[in-house]
């Protein structure tokens, strides 16, 4: 069974433009407007020392929190991990939290996966988590990375072309437009039965 057209939104950007802050706007808009709203999901967030980035925490829609990657880390176990630039993925942190967030309920609203990226592929089972949430029919929020030199990730390119896909690119003049927008077409779709 394939997702329904319209029911899969994807916004993208350069680092730092503000996806997840953009994600977490989103969510908080749609709680208060329904607080029943049962979504299921997570977000990534920087881990900061002062003003340095040291890694990136998995956050679950409510509110635990498990280590993604870091550049801090160096235990005999941490030197298998894999490596993004700087960071190497705590890739059995990242499942034990994000792959129970990504079961398809039947109760369940809304899903939001922020991240579809390098960090997150390296788990084996996230994409196929992530098929099975684009399968289910219940509409999806993910962010995904911007395209480097017309080359997606073979699953951000697979997610882009899903039917019904929408992209969304962000960028410091259309962050609050965009929320706008996005916030008015999950509100409709998640009216629909």
């Amino acid at each position: 069974m394939a997702a329904a057209s319209g029911k899969c939104f994807l916004v993208t950007g350069p680092a730092g433009i503000g996806k997840t802050t953009l994600i977490v706007r989103i969510l908080e808009t749609l709680r208060n407007s329904n607080p029943n709203l049962k979504v299921q999901g997570f977000y990534t967030r920087e881990i900061r020392e002062g003003t340095e980035r040291v890694g990136f925490e998995v956050v679950t829609l409510d509110g635990r929190k498990g280590l993604l990657a870091s550049n801090k880390i160096s235990s005999p176990q941490s030197l298998r991990w894999p490596t993004v630039g700087r960071y190497r993925v705590d890739v059995a942190s990242f499942e034990s939290l994000a792959l129970p967030e990504l079961q398809v309920k039947e109760d369940t609203d809304l899903f939001i996966i922020d991240e579809v990226g390098k960090m997150e592929l390296f788990s084996s089972s996230f994409f196929p988590a992530v098929l099975k949430v684009l399968q289910s029919n219940i509409p999806l929020l993910a962010t995904i990375p911007i395209t480097k030199a017309g080359r997606d990730i073979p699953g951000v390119a697979r997610m882009k072309n899903h039917p019904g896909a929408r992209v969304f690119t962000l960028d410091t003049n259309n962050r609050d437009a965009m929320r706008v927008q996005i916030c008015s077409i999950l509100a409709d779709v998640l009216q629909k039965p």
